[in-house]
């Protein structure tokens, strides 16, 4: 696909840290994380939400250590997974440490809670020791009470000190594996703090808008702070906050990333809204068929469009396209130009064999090229 220059994002430049194997910040792709809703303590629950993520293309996962059977069960986590696991600490140091030695790849502290310069530096230690890496989680509802009685409420300038005294810390340890986070629920508050904080650090910034509601709008709520800062060239990996399966939460951070041409996974049905134009059943079709063409993960665009109106000059930006015509017969168009008409078949499952088709070709001549 060309790249034309009203689409280039020119992201800021930032240090890269590693989280296990999955580089963050630097050149590297932008990350898509979740976080499993299971108790850690259920490693087979777990393992399972997981794969669920793995499948729908997850980077980098998250589970809740709140205690010791949940750090207990980590080990067993970190080895079934295949992406790297991140140890969400709150409240107790101590869990940081456990999780540290279980072979979590990061350690996501919150300054707000964790507690003193002591308790930060045997983390610290802990991470040296076991080649994690580690997020400063700023939240803007558990900030420091000093910040808080200092700037009377949560506010991007708060949070930013706060993100930055942490980081301090952490310097002072000789330590800088860290990327940064300055969460909320608000959208004008956290893309206000991320904006002031990529001002004034280097480090990686991972971006979330933090329960940010159910998937309706939450997504909403996700796209417009994470796409304005995107946008912008700020941010280095992304979890959407959403009350819902975890999977969901992978596959609008993909879409988000997709929609700003930052990373490209899987197919992306561009189709027309409803009207009276329409030669068949659009919402019904495009439905199913992005249903049928998840597993798909080779990146390719499928226009499905309801008319000739703007049918064929949507079909010529992607590799496949499909639009409507009278009498039930339809254009297929393939690489952006007319292929050949159908009628009278189950579009989906046409459109799902060749889109299959055209991934496996596609895989197999990326093959040799990775083998190289």
């Amino acid at each position: 696909m060309t790249v034309r220059p009203y689409r280039q994002i020119l992201r800021r430049k930032c240090r890269q840290i590693m989280v296990g194997k999955v580089p963050v910040g630097g050149d590297a792709p932008i990350t898509v994380q979740t976080m499993t809703n299971t108790p850690t303590s259920d490693v087979a629950a777990t393992l399972a939400q997981i794969r669920r993520a793995e499948e729908a293309g997850v980077d980098i996962v998250r589970v809740s250590c709140p205690d010791v059977e949940s750090t207990a069960a980590l080990k067993a986590i970190v080895k079934g997974a295949n992406v790297p696991i991140v140890a969400d600490i709150h409240f107790h140091y101590k869990r940081a440490i456990e999780a540290a030695e279980a072979g979590a790849a990061c350690l996501r502290i919150n300054p707000g809670n964790i507690g003193s310069k002591e308790r930060v530096r045997e983390v610290v230690k802990a991470a040296k020791d076991h080649g994690c890496s580690i997020r400063i989680g700023v939240n803007a509802g558990s900030l420091e009470q000093d910040l808080l009685e200092k700037y009377g409420e949560p506010c991007p300038e708060a949070m930013v000190e706060s993100a930055l005294n942490h980081a301090k810390y952490l310097e002072d340890e000789d330590f800088r594996e860290f990327k940064i986070s300055c969460k909320a629920s608000d959208v004008f508050l956290a893309v206000a703090a991320y904006q002031q904080l990529a001002e004034a650090c280097d480090y990686p910034l991972h971006l979330g808008i933090t329960e940010a509601g159910a998937t309706r709008m939450g997504t909403v709520k996700s796209s417009i702070g994470l796409g304005s800062l995107l946008w912008a060239g700020i941010g280095d990996t992304i979890r959407v906050s959403l009350s819902a399966d975890p999977v969901e939460e992978v596959k609008v951070g993909y879409d988000i990333l997709k929609s700003l041409g930052l990373r490209r996974r899987g197919v992306t049905v561009i189709s027309c809204p409803s009207c009276a134009r329409q030669q068949y059943d659009v919402i019904k079709t495009v439905e199913r068929l992005e249903e049928r063409l998840a597993h798909i993960a080779v990146p390719m665009t499928v226009s499905v469009i309801g008319c000739v109106v703007n049918g064929p000059g949507e079909a010529r930006e992607t590799d496949i396209g499909f639009t409507g015509g009278g009498n039930g017969t339809h254009m297929v168009y393939v690489g952006g130009v007319p292929d050949h008409k159908v009628k009278d078949v189950d579009i989906v499952e046409y459109l799902a064999e060749m889109v299959e088709k055209k991934a496996a070709e596609i895989q197999a001549r990326q093959a040799p090229k990775a083998a190289e």
